[in-house]
């Protein structure tokens, strides 16, 4: 059973009380979205599922529940059931305006009536603060400097565990401390004295991490990567040799193949679950090797992973794929016509891709949007050339990916036609992601214009 919302159909909602435990849930569901209790991203275009208190809402033609009365005292939609008790929420948040300093648009958990609640709130101060609401007493848990705006996207997360209450902003903890205020409760989305707009919300019944099954926990990637002087390669290496080959060749340790040819394995197209060329243990390392067609699904690295001085002549289905594990490493070598993208990031932690090159490709690097356990994904690309390539990373900023570029070189583009970083809305399996928009922004992709040179 996929936990996703069917256009024109009520929002998933299941009973998770205080004696349910996430394992008795799962045990009838197969999917890795097992976790996720409720979820609504209002492309029906109605708020089904949802009770409303004060407050002006509607669901616009781009699938955002907006509430646009600024000048309501407080707004709110609820959703949920009153038993719930330890569960994480989520929810992407715009403001649109902030009538004062103290004004806020937010998201609410354990909401035990209209005016009873933990939120989680974006102030006109530029702040956000975890609260704790009793009516007209609010106490403050934790807040943080943000610099909020008015037309940016937020994705706020509010934990609860017992009478721990933590709160994030994409995807960093701002808050967290102890409260007994309240033990069970509703979501809820809030509004005072501002307006703003909803998407994308998403209930886990774990009462922590991201809402879909809990990945391992991952750091986004330090500001600057790592110093490197090594020069991505002037061109493409001649083989010493060829060696067809008729089933993935599997690597524990280290392989160096010396830069022979391998090549023998699928269509050479873009067909799913096609074998890999080589699949490499955790912690294994693949060294100096050419990679002909067909070449299949390329590199599967099943745990972490180092690929140095590895070359595509004709990607296929994928260069690789980063499966399981934490860190992977590309260092050096280079990709050629990949039709779609040469490196697909399905696990979670980070890709470092350094002193390589990119010709003829659809994209150099994609988190997946769409796998059935939706991890928050980080990309560090450094070093690295780019030809008539249409974007070189792809991420999903609704579940907090980070892309971050020093060091690109773009040959043969005066019209600027490559994207640096492409931004999509992530979806449960069996949907499709869709593009949100593009270029840096400070918070999912990373970069200034001293990073990209044009040749």
């Amino acid at each position: 059973m996929q936990q996703r919302r069917l256009s024109g159909r009520r929002p998933l909602l299941l009973a998770v009380g205080a004696g349910v435990t996430v394992a008795a849930l799962a045990a009838g569901m197969t999917s890795a979205f097992a976790a996720t209790i409720f979820s609504d991203d209002f492309t029906d275009g109605d708020t089904s599922g949802w009770s409303k208190s004060g407050g002006t809402w509607a669901v616009d033609g781009s699938g955002v529940l907006n509430q646009s009365n600024a000048g309501s005292e407080l707004a709110r939609q609820f959703a949920g059931q009153t038993s719930w008790t330890n569960y994480s929420v989520q929810a992407r948040v715009r403001p649109a305006s902030f009538g004062s300093s103290s004004a806020l648009v937010g998201l609410a958990a354990r909401s035990s009536s209209s005016t009873k609640m933990y939120r989680l709130a974006l102030l006109g101060s530029g702040r956000a603060e975890l609260q704790a609401v009793n009516g007209s007493s609010v106490t403050a848990i934790g807040s943080a400097s943000l610099g909020v705006g008015t037309g940016t996207w937020y994705t706020l997360r509010i934990e609860t565990s017992g009478s721990t209450i933590r709160g994030f902003v994409n995807g960093t903890q701002i808050a967290s401390g102890s409260n007994s205020l309240v033990g069970a409760g509703r979501i809820g989305l809030v509004t005072a004295y501002a307006s703003g707009g909803f998407d994308d919300v998403l209930v886990d019944s774990s009462g922590g991490g991201t809402p879909t099954t809990p990945p391992p926990t991952t750091t986004p990637p330090p500001t600057t990567p790592p110093p490197t002087t090594t020069p991505p390669p002037a061109g493409w290496p001649t083989p010493t040799a060829s060696q067809k080959v008729d089933a993935t060749i599997p690597v524990s340790g280290t392989f160096d193949g010396g830069l022979k040819r391998y090549y023998g394995i699928g269509d050479g197209g873009q067909s799913e679950s096609q074998d890999p060329m080589f699949e490499l243990a955790a912690g294994a390392t693949l060294r100096n090797v050419i990679i002909g067609a067909p070449a299949g699904d390329g590199v599967h690295c099943e745990g972490n992973c180092t690929l140095i001085n590895v070359w595509w002549e004709d990607v296929g289905e994928d260069a690789a794929t980063f499966r399981g594990g934490t860190t992977y490493t590309v260092d050096g070598g280079g990709a050629r016509s990949a039709s779609d993208k040469v490196f697909q990031h399905n696990g979670s932690g980070t890709v470092y891709i350094k002193n390589f090159r990119v010709e003829n490709a659809g994209k150099l690097y994609r988190a997946c949007g769409n796998c059935s356990t939706s991890y928050q994904r980080h990309v560090v690309i450094d070093n690295v050339i780019v030809r008539n390539t249409d974007a070189i990373a792809g991420i999903n900023t609704n579940w907090g990916d980070t892309a971050r570029f020093t060091r690109i070189t773009i040959v043969g583009d005066p019209d600027r036609e490559t994207s640096i970083c492409v931004k999509y809305k992530g979806v449960p399996k069996g949907s499709e992601p869709t593009e949100i928009g593009e270029g840096a922004d400070g918070v999912n992709c990373l970069y200034s214009p001293s990073d990209i040179t044009y040749q």
